[in-house]
């Protein structure tokens, strides 16, 4: 395996805020029909090594089916890996008991691809946005449901600002806001708790093209506001290209490919990146 560190100007070792060593998902298919047991196996992820820094973006490209999302289920610890190692600012997270994992969790957040089926369609945006914050407690009286203790709406009108909506639409629901706007919703849900690091995972596939390349600016400008670390989750090596510091290629559950984005989009090595780069346009943002 190729060496992952990185060392600065002075030769010093940069450790990654994750490390990802030899990550395995294996996923059991069905029984057979005539006995026997399992029928075989599926490799989501397999053999799968990286690093993400603190302050970059890690751009994840590969088409539907190639283990993206699991993989950015497996560090986040959603799902379980089968086998290999994920470290999270030098904590080991497969080792990490429920309440150490409870306490991580706040520096770890998701967007999800999909903005209409991600918000629940009985809560306010007040509700959604807040309920990070009354399940971990920074309500001032833990775990209450009233959102005018201890300064959580005041916390909540912030961060719809910060998305770029009116703090006038907290006591709105989602099936009053356009996709767009559901996933700015989203993504001020995954900023509540002020996390350090979160995965996107497909945050504008489900979107038109001209509201996808808002939200991707909304993304990088809110990296740069708040020192936020992605591995951002893609099938558009346009769009990662425009967002990621490195990128790295999954080809049915294996990385092909890691490197800058430079190093990636103007000399790609594999014979897969250069099918991604020829068939997909570029990508106004």
């Amino acid at each position: 395996m190729a060496d992952l560190t990185l060392r600065d100007s002075a030769n010093i070792l940069i450790v990654p805020l994750l490390e990802v060593r030899n990550l395995t998902k294996v996923f059991p298919l069905g029984e057979s029909i005539f006995g026997g047991g399992a029928r075989g196996e599926v490799r989501a992820v397999d053999d799968v090594s990286f690093d993400i820094h603190s302050g970059e973006t890690l751009g994840l490209v590969g088409e539907s089916g190639s283990g993206k999302s699991t993989l950015g289920r497996l560090v986040l610890r959603l799902i379980a890996p089968t086998s290999g190692s994920i470290r999270f600012d030098g904590r080991d997270l497969r080792a990490a008991a429920h309440g150490e994992m409870r306490r991580l969790r706040r520096d770890m957040q998701i967007i999800f691809q999909d903005p209409f089926g991600s918000l629940d369609p009985r809560m306010s945006v007040e509700d959604i946005i807040a309920e990070p914050l009354i399940i971990h407690g920074e309500t001032g009286a833990p775990m209450s449901r009233s959102l005018r203790q201890g300064g959580v709406q005041g916390r909540v009108a912030e961060l719809l600002s910060a998305v770029g909506l009116d703090p006038s639409a907290l006591p709105r629901f989602p099936h009053e806001f356009s996709g767009g706007q559901r996933q700015r919703i989203g993504i001020a849900r995954a900023l509540a708790l002020r996390p350090r690091f979160i995965v996107a995972d497909e945050p504008v596939s489900a979107l038109d093209v001209s509201v996808g390349a808002q939200i991707v600016n909304l993304l990088a400008q809110l990296q740069r506001e708040f020192g936020l670390t992605y591995l951002f989750i893609s099938h558009s090596m346009p769009v990662v290209r425009y967002l990621a510091t490195r990128i790295a290629v999954m080809y049915r559950g294996k990385l092909v490919e890691v490197g800058t984005t430079e190093q990636v989009t103007a000399a790609p090595r594999h014979s897969y990146t250069r099918s991604l780069l020829e068939a997909t346009p570029e990508v106004a943002v």
